[in-house]
């Protein structure tokens, strides 16, 4: 069964089936413009060939809406031979027997019509919160399916987004650091939320330390110092890992940089622009932003102390105990507090969006950059699983947290709760970070 939840009181039938279709869209979006050799792809570690991922996007809505949840039969014979990821070895999925071009597509455009078909005619507890649970993993998807365009170097995708300079207020650079008291922060999401995921259950006291975290994301500028100054170099910046890591690779600055003779230059899809100073970094691993603070003589946040800079608000000279959904209070994300869904086909100034400020001064908590923070994933106290049991028991222990999302994550999947998680060598990812004081 479905767990208990709320999820008509965030939205109507209608909105969901909206939800739906448009997760379904931008995935098209993303891969029906790339020749067939590129829905393959070259085979790396770090993507999937993107004829499988499309596919499996279909998969999952497949196995938990129609076969689990309204007890359909398979639209495929084929599909978990093909699609299921727990099963198929990633290095594997380029020798499956894939479906072709027009056949991957049919099966897509099949699953999601069955899918709108049950939410029209018989939107069952069960059908409405897998509907739900699937749209949103095919938005993490859509974010992976964006990583695997700049890996390759493709052009960005064309989605029709008319970008409105006048959305995103102010600009430059925010130094500084804004001051934290100690307190009882209640970290995690309360059973009383309408829509949660596991790693998130449930809402558990931690005693933090008053602590100094940055304003804003480390900017390119900032990290090019680091760069210059011989920090790849310079094994005492690194933990073992890391320097291994880096070694291995050879690495001497972020994967998608390049030295010329007017200075660093930073690749974006199949485009190389100058530095842009004041925008955060983008696309560092784990250990890249844990070696930049040791050299800043700084540190990554925990995620507890994240949390509490993004959603606690003072009280009495301490941490409330009410947390906001989002940084700046209750409302929805829009564009002009947050840049997400691809609105601005990038990163902005870390200094911009002034309006999606926490209640502690803290900009862009949300959108921009997926946030690095110091933790180890696992599970809270009282963890509970969800029906789709891989989705955070099998990686717990082995990934990094990461918090905030950025500029390609749905507004209709973050919040200050969300919990994304990664191996700490991970630099296709569209993350960056913020310090906090030693």
């Amino acid at each position: 069964m479905a767990p208990d939840h709320q999820i008509l009181s965030l939205m109507t039938i209608d909105d969901l089936i909206g939800h739906v279709a448009d997760a379904r869209a931008r995935s098209l979006d993303l891969m029906g413009d790339l020749s067939d050799e590129q829905l393959l792809g070259p085979k790396l570690d770090c993507v999937n060939p993107g004829r499988w991922e499309i596919g499996h996007h279909a998969w999952f809505q497949s196995q938990w809406v129609l076969r689990a949840a309204a007890g359909q039969d398979r639209v495929r014979d084929d599909e978990d031979f093909l699609y299921d990821s727990m099963e198929i070895d990633h290095k594997t999925r380029w020798d499956l027997p894939l479906p072709q071009r027009s056949e991957t597509f049919a099966y897509v455009e099949e699953v999601l019509q069955r899918t709108l078909a049950l939410l029209r005619d018989n939107p069952s507890d069960e059908v409405v919160y897998h509907a739900l649970y699937t749209t949103l993993h095919e938005d993490m998807h859509t974010e992976a399916l964006t990583y695997t365009r700049q890996t390759h170097g493709w052009p960005a995708p064309n989605l029709g987004i008319q970008i409105d300079p006048e959305d995103v207020h102010g600009g430059g650079p925010l130094p500084g650091d804004v001051e934290i008291p100690g307190g009882t922060l209640p970290l995690g999401s309360s059973p009383n939320a309408a829509f949660v995921f596991d790693n998130e259950k449930w809402a558990h006291p931690v005693q933090l330390a008053p602590f100094r975290i940055a304003r804003a994301a480390v900017t390119q500028a900032e990290f090019a110092a680091f760069v210059d100054a011989g920090g790849y170099n310079e094994a005492r910046y690194w933990t073992q890992e890391g320097w291994q890591w880096g070694q291995t690779r050879a690495a001497q600055h972020p994967v998608h940089w390049q030295r010329t003779a007017h200075g660093w230059q930073r690749q974006h899809f199949d485009a190389w622009f100058d530095l842009e100073p004041n925008r955060p970094v983008i696309h560092i691993s784990w250990f890249e932003a844990d070696a930049y603070c040791r050299w800043a003589g700084r540190r990554l946040p925990t995620e507890a102390e994240w949390e509490a800079a993004a959603a606690t608000q003072p009280d009495s000279g301490g941490l409330s105990q009410h947390k906001r959904p989002y940084p700046w209070g209750n409302e929805p994300p829009s564009p002009v507090v947050a840049n997400l869904d691809w609105h601005t086909m990038g990163t902005v100034d870390v200094g911009a969006l002034s309006a999606g400020d926490s209640a502690w001064g803290c900009r862009q908590m949300i959108g921009n950059v997926w946030e690095w923070t110091s933790t180890d994933f696992g599970p809270y106290p009282g963890f509970e699983m969800d029906p789709y049991k891989d989705y955070s028991a099998p990686w717990f222990h082995t990934r990094k947290v990461m918090r905030g999302g950025c500029w390609v994550t749905r507004s209709r999947l973050i919040r200050c709760q969300y919990r994304n998680f990664m191996t700490p060598d991970r630099r296709d990812i569209l993350a960056g970070f913020r310090t906090c004081a030693v």
